[in-house]
């Protein structure tokens, strides 16, 4: 699969973002003691670096765009989850209005990156 100039996941700065995202989520929930919050959450803010990774190693541009698409769902139910756990205060307001723009600027991305393959596909039919 031709992936622009980046030859490694890693090399993606939505990926490189989703990851530090997902790390902080872990370490600044790593107390909390309602463990079916922080399993959920967690694991939400893991999916949006694993799906873009999944996508990015799959053989055709078609499913790179649906992993995509299944990394930017995250960043909406993450962004839910997160507005509840400021709510129940779970989440400290600042760290979380933090995460929130973050996840908002990664799903941004995401949407680029997908409109850029969906381009790329297009011309690849023609």
């Amino acid at each position: 699969m031709e992936n622009f100039r980046f030859f490694r996941f890693e090399d993606l700065e939505v990926w490189q973002k989703s990851a530090k995202l997902s790390a902080d989520i872990y370490v600044n929930l790593k107390n909390l003691r309602n463990y079916s919050f922080k399993d959920h959450i967690s694991k939400t803010g893991l999916s949006i670096p694993s799906n873009i990774a999944e996508g990015f190693e799959r053989e055709s541009n078609r499913e790179f765009i649906q992993f995509l698409s299944y990394a930017k769902g995250s960043c909406g139910e993450l962004r839910s989850q997160i507005h509840i756990g400021i709510k129940i205060e779970y989440i400290d307001s600042e760290t979380g209005s933090s995460w929130i723009e973050e996840a908002i600027k990664i799903s941004s991305m995401l949407s680029n990156l997908i409109k850029t393959r969906r381009s790329f596909l297009q011309k690849s039919k023609l």
